[in-house]
């Protein structure tokens, strides 16, 4: 279970996703960021249909993968930039719903 609080990380441009745990870490790094902070990476294929996420939980590393099998991942503009998601935006990414339609409820 991934709490809420965690820092998620976008990255908007295509990876090979045949790494493994130690590819994908490499990945983290190559873009400045420490895999070890406690923040969330999530990585997309070419085609959008797969997704490739890793974390380090603070015991060990997580390593989530999916592939939607008559569907894509709602995915921003390729680019060499990351995005940040909320936990909600996060769980919407992974059930293959478009994510940027979700946003915190205003208070009342």
């Amino acid at each position: 279970m991934i709490p809420a609080g965690v820092k998620v990380f976008l990255a908007s441009h295509p990876v090979d996703l045949r790494k493994g745990p130690d590819g994908v870490l490499a990945l983290v790094r190559e873009a400045g960021s420490d895999p070890f902070s406690g923040a969330l990476y999530v990585f997309r294929a070419e085609r959008a249909d797969r997704v490739k996420i890793v974390w380090w939980d603070g015991t060990g590393l997580v390593l989530y993968s999916k592939r939607l099998e008559k569907a894509h991942f709602c995915w921003p503009r390729i680019g060499t930039h990351l995005v940040q998601l909320n936990h909600a935006q996060l769980l919407a990414l992974v059930d293959g719903i478009d994510w940027t339609r979700v946003h915190a409820r205003a208070s009342a």
